[in-house]
């Protein structure tokens, strides 16, 4: 972060958002349907600094095939030090064969669900940028 008051917002360095985004579970993704914005939360893993995910045959991969670019959020906060941080990547989502995926039996990545999540779509970066900032804590507004 940087010096003076402690409100400032930092901008992080690429490595600096990766090191973030490797450390969490489940990001945003962003897509577009029917020419609408729509959101989901997904869990992924980082291979080779790309954002990897599995799902299913449904909206999210029918969204892919239309418009392959996509957003993808992480974001985290430390209670400790009332910090918060943000991550976007921005890139081509493409569907992959899982054995392209594996540099040993452990690759790790799994779906949170109990619905079966057979294929697996990377998110090629073209764009990474992050925020770190300090959380503003605010009281009890008036009483009314």
């Amino acid at each position: 972060m940087t010096s003076g008051t402690g409100d400032e917002i930092a901008v992080l360095d690429v490595q600096t958002c990766w090191q973030l985004v490797v450390g969490e579970e489940v990001g945003r993704l962003a897509v577009s349907v029917d020419r609408q914005p729509d959101i989901y939360p997904v869990n992924y893993a980082v291979e080779k600094e790309t954002i990897v995910f599995c799902t299913a045959e449904g909206t999210k991969l029918s969204a892919l095939s239309v418009d392959a670019f996509v957003a993808f959020e992480v974001d985290g906060w430390d209670a400790e030090t009332g910090t918060a941080w943000s991550v976007v990547i921005k890139g081509r989502a493409v569907e992959v064969a899982m054995y392209d995926l594996l540099d040993d039996l452990a690759f790790p990545l799994f779906s949170w669900t109990v619905t079966p999540k057979p294929r697996f779509v990377r998110i090629v970066p073209k764009e990474i940028t992050g925020r770190r900032f300090h959380v503003v804590r605010r009281g009890p507004g008036p009483t009314r």
